[in-house]
């Protein structure tokens, strides 16, 4: 008896179940860092908006940019550290430019999600 067909919806499911462990170490470096950089930011960004008086004033657009900048190369550079290329059958484990390219490509999206949840959703609940 064949299997029954699945929908859309139970095949996307699976799959987000079911995800490469290096697409899931990739995804939670960047996370990890994009949440800690953000509420830095959160801090800062509410403390200008509450008129405190902080030495530099006004430079949000200079931290966004540390911001996304800093998500990125530590997305990259974690996801270089702990997602090592398949090893057939030796036993060491390689690391390539293209650990380093996961790791980007899975914090260019963390960053700005992460940054808009920050300022569109918790900004106006918190001034």
């Amino acid at each position: 008896m064949p299997p029954r067909p699945r929908s859309w919806l139970e095949i996307r499911w699976r799959q987000f179940r079911n995800a490469p462990r290096p697409v899931v170490r990739a995804v939670a470096s960047s996370l990890a860092v994009a949440i800690a950089l953000g509420a830095a930011y959160l801090v800062y960004d509410v403390a200008l908006s509450r008129g405190a008086a902080l030495p530099g004033g006004d430079l949000r657009v200079g931290a966004a940019v540390v911001y996304v900048v800093a998500v990125l190369l530590a997305g990259s550079l974690l996801t270089w550290l702990i997602v090592p290329l398949p090893r057939g059958s030796g036993t060491r484990a390689t690391r390539t430019p293209w650990s380093a390219a996961l790791g980007l490509f899975a914090a260019i999206p963390i960053a700005y999600l992460v940054l808009v949840v920050a300022i569109q959703v918790l900004k106006p609940l918190l001034v």
